[in-house]
């Protein structure tokens, strides 16, 4: 599934998903050789497009639907899919709505979801495939075998995308704790992650798909996902180029930027300026090989029992990661908040973590 489709397709998705009762449905509809137009809503909305035919309000089973598709008219669901309202039912859309279909049944459901918030299936007879509308996207379901060769490729891909921002991570440590971090370590370090970011949508939407299926592929999307998003946003955040000191104004110009990144192209993203225009860099400094300090949010994250609120009075105190890592114990107990036993933690916990990332690097 595309990472364009919208929400409401993707629950339009769930609702016709393996394992559900409505794509068993339709999969006997398929395999009886038959078309058939259902509709999943019986609001007014919906009604008052409907014509003829006859009311049903009765249990939903997949039988049922097959044996009502044998008649030419459309089937309305409830919202939830879990009864029959009516059956054999003209739908009568305006025919002034725009459509791309050329099938009288394509045409209908693409008319009917594109006026009325509501999930429209079709099935082809002709062509044994099952087209979901909502709203102005259409998706065409996929055999599950495809589905699930589909998800294992994405996985694989993620796993080695996964792999390398978790190098890019810690050689970033590295360099931190050394104070020889460039623009392009940093940028480095977003790319790798904005496409584990990309490569997990994919396979989000494959998880939709599969259903009751795809139990294994979610388990794996869940394992790889693990601290990705916040490690993202907290290299954004010392990174940030003239970031607010406000906690509030800061989170929302972290949010923006990662909003920003996620908006690349594929082409955009692997360019170290474009990214840099991200992190506010002006042009000066927005080269590879330009030096930059981290605030230190990250790795004093990385600390025990150390809030958020502290953290930032920390960084407002010394201002970069070098300073803090330099600061005597007396200087660290000068932050409100910072007693003897944290200030210790800080230069101990920082400490400990500049030697793992150094012997790491060496190794």
């Amino acid at each position: 599934m595309s990472t364009a489709q919208s929400s409401a397709l993707s629950d339009a998705l769930v609702l016709a998903a393996p394992g559900q009762p409505l794509r068993e449905g339709l999969d006997r509809v398929l395999q009886a050789k038959r078309g058939a137009l259902v509709v999943v809503g019986d609001d007014p909305a919906v009604l008052g497009i409907c014509s003829g035919g006859f009311l049903l309000d009765a249990e939903f089973s997949p039988q049922r639907l097959s044996e009502l598709a044998k008649m030419d008219g459309a089937i309305v669901l409830s919202p939830d899919a879990s009864r029959i309202a009516r059956a054999n039912v003209h739908l009568m859309p305006k025919a002034t709505i725009p459509t791309t279909e050329t099938g009288t049944r394509h045409r209908t459901a693409e008319r009917v979801a594109r006026s009325i918030d509501v999930p429209v299936i079709s099935v082809s007879a002709a062509m044994s495939v099952i087209t979901v509308y909502r709203n102005d996207q259409k998706y065409r379901l996929q055999p599950i075998g495809w589905l699930r060769d589909r998800a294992d490729q994405a996985l694989a891909t993620l796993q080695r995308f996964r792999s390398r921002f978790d190098q890019a991570l810690s050689a970033l440590s590295t360099l931190e704790v050394e104070d020889t971090v460039a623009v392009g370590d940093v940028v480095g370090v977003l790319q790798a992650a904005e496409m584990v970011v990309r490569i997990a949508r994919e396979v989000a939407g494959y998880v939709v798909e599969l259903g009751d299926d795809g139990r294994l592929v979610r388990l794996q999307l869940a394992e790889l996902m693990d601290g990705v998003a916040p490690a993202l946003r907290l290299v954004v955040e010392d990174y940030l180029h003239d970031a607010p000191a406000d906690p509030a104004q800061r989170a929302k110009a972290v949010d923006q930027a990662v909003s920003l990144l996620s908006e690349l192209s594929s082409e955009e993203l692997l360019d170290v300026r474009r990214v840099s225009e991200v992190l506010a860099y002006p042009p000066g400094l927005a080269e590879a090989q330009v030096g930059v300090e981290p605030r230190g949010y990250r790795l004093l994250h990385r600390l025990p029992r150390f809030s958020e609120a502290l953290i930032d009075r920390i960084v407002d105190r010394f201002t970069s990661l070098p300073q803090i890592m330099r600061a005597s114990l007396d200087d660290l107990e000068e932050v409100e908040g910072v007693g003897e036993a944290k200030a210790r933690s800080v230069k101990d916990g920082l400490a400990r973590l500049a030697e793992a990332s150094i012997l790491e690097r060496y190794q």
